[in-house]
């Protein structure tokens, strides 16, 4: 019989490390860490962009049927994102998010004013919109001194107590805008950041990656094609906020999302943007019509004959170098520099010829004015007969279409109808603004029918009598 040994090895329990030797290790361990950086290209991109990024405020009525009482107007209120493109203070959003409000408001991060801004074109097809920060604002008592002060502006700072906003003049100053960059390189996969006021959370950012390209979104009634989709947490109150690439350059504009699932987002690319704002945003902006068209290199090709321009002396081949004191030597800047101009106010204008350097002072007209003198050859001015509000031509271009019809200074137009409109009923016009907007509507070859009144005998005692009804007018 065998015996058999069994070595058992007891665990002894081990000391505690002391307290000191903890703290020690501890202390080793955030050293260490120390030298780890913070700073992300997330925050790098956060830095540089917030600056340029608005919280946008509508306010609006809506009609509503309210039991028996009938139709009421109530007040609606909206908030999305804009990002600035100018230094002059335009900005861009998507046209839903400020539609038809009555009233909108701008807000930079961290300041207590609220800039009024005015909605200068749109392009609804597209969800774009051009917005113009003005000089008058109102305070947010949210971000307001607790103690009236002095921000740094210069703007005198409300006491928190003082929550009724009042309309306050904003020193001019130059916007930070938000540097372009290109879509046509994106890369799935790319990293992007989004900057917006989701759900009112003002200035949040969140990071991402673009998760596929060419895209073709339906959202409500419009079809959207070719846009940026990205995971880059986006949502209600995000619309019309900036994506942009690593290096804090733009790269679309954040537009719908899908609400069936996460982190499924979508953007404009800038190119498109840019073709927009380009093509048709910043020219409908304008308010002032001077009466030319540029070629290259901003030479003169063309001067419309009895306009601003031709008053004030250009001349075919001139080059256009400053107006109103703004640099105009390349397409870019004469737009930015004529968007300044303000019907009926002169402004300097400096354009080189073979002979040298030529200054001239140009007065031009409004938007409204210009449209009709192109494009039918006539000026009017607002009239009203009681309680009858119509136009009353006041100039008439020689060999332009009015004057082909026969049209003369003093005539009235009370309606217009386009003959592309079928059996429509003719527009009545009130003012030269409802004119000038159906012109601008038709293309270049079509009818319109005018209504013309004339008082041929010279005596207004017995009134006018119908000369016209439906006199065509090619464009």
């Amino acid at each position: 019989m065998h015996s058999v040994l069994f070595l058992f090895a007891l665990a002894l329990p081990q000391a505690a490390p002391h307290p000191d030797e903890v703290r020690a290790a501890q202390e080793a361990a955030y050293d260490a860490l120390a030298g780890v950086p913070r700073e992300t290209p997330t925050t790098r991109v956060a830095r540089a962009v917030g600056p340029s990024v608005v919280f946008i405020e509508t306010e609006g009525t809506r009609r509503v049927r309210r039991g028996a009482i009938g139709i009421a107007n109530v007040p609606v209120q909206g908030a999305g994102t804009g990002v600035v493109v100018h230094e002059d203070g335009y900005v861009i959003t998507n046209y839903h998010v400020v539609r038809g409000a009555q009233r909108i408001q701008v807000s930079f991060a961290g300041e207590p004013v609220r800039h009024l801004a005015e909605l200068l074109s749109y392009r609804e097809a597209e969800d774009l919109a051009l917005l113009r920060i003005t000089n008058k604002g109102t305070m947010d008592p949210r971000l307001s001194s607790a103690v009236a002060g002095e921000h740094p502006l210069g703007l005198a700072v409300a006491p928190m107590a003082q929550r009724v906003p009042r309309v306050i003049d904003i020193p001019a100053r130059p916007y930070p805008a938000v540097r372009m960059g290109t879509s046509s390189d994106l890369m799935v996969g790319e990293i992007v950041v989004a900057v917006g006021n989701p759900h009112g959370q003002r200035h949040t950012v969140s990071n991402g990656i673009v998760s596929g390209l060419h895209r073709d979104v339906q959202a409500q009634d419009l079809l959207f094609r070719d846009l940026i989709q990205t995971d880059a947490s986006i949502n209600l109150g995000n619309s019309g906020g900036p994506l942009l690439n690593i290096r804090g350059e733009l790269i679309g504009i954040n537009t719908v999302m899908n609400v069936s699932a996460e982190n499924i987002g979508f953007a404009i690319p800038v190119d498109r943007v840019r073709e927009v704002l380009e093509d048709e945003l910043f020219p409908s902006a304008h308010r002032a019509w001077i009466g030319i068209d540029l070629g290259d290199d901003q030479e003169v090709t063309r001067v419309v004959p009895g306009s601003p321009a031709a008053q004030a002396g250009l001349c075919r081949g001139d080059r256009i170098l400053s107006i109103a004191g703004r640099a105009a030597a390349t397409p870019a800047d004469w737009t930015h520099a004529s968007l300044q101009l303000t019907p009926g106010a002169g402004s300097k204008l400096v354009v080189q010829r073979e002979t040298g350097q030529v200054n001239m002072t140009l007065i031009p007209w409004s938007k409204a004015s210009g449209i009709l003198w192109k494009h039918l050859g006539l000026r009017v001015r607002n009239v009203s007969s009681g309680p009858t509000p119509f136009i009353v031509v006041t100039a008439i271009r020689e060999g332009g279409p009015a004057h082909d019809i026969g049209a003369q200074v003093g005539d009235l137009i009370p309606a217009v109808r386009p003959v592309e409109s079928g059996e429509r009923p003719a527009s009545l016009v009130r003012n030269r603004r409802d004119l000038a907007a159906i012109v601008e509507a038709m293309t270049a070859g079509t009818m319109l029918e005018l209504d013309i009144y004339r008082d041929d005998d010279g005596n207004q005692e017995y009134g006018y009598e119908e000369l016209y009804k439906g006199a065509l007018l090619r464009l």
